[in-house]
């Protein structure tokens, strides 16, 4: 299983959720993308999206200020 890092807290809607997409895209079933984004639109939108999408969110926390981690399994 690969885990693979994606920093987007620089990163406004819809592109959060069109560069996590991307990586999704390019990961094997069962691998796990790690997402560091910022609180607001990213942090409400980039899990559910994920979701609706048909990926499993693991898990949503946060690190520091105003930056959280989301883990999500292809």
């Amino acid at each position: 299983m690969a885990k693979k890092t994606l920093d987007i807290t620089r990163e406004h809607c819809p592109m959060t959720f069109v560069k996590t997409k991307i990586e999704l895209s390019r990961l094997s079933a069962g691998d796990t993308l790690e997402v560091l984004l910022s609180e607001g639109e990213p942090l409400d939108n980039v899990p559910r999206n994920a979701q609706e999408q048909g990926y499993e969110v693991v898990s949503v926390e946060h690190v520091e200020g105003t930056t959280h981690r989301v883990i999500i399994k292809k």
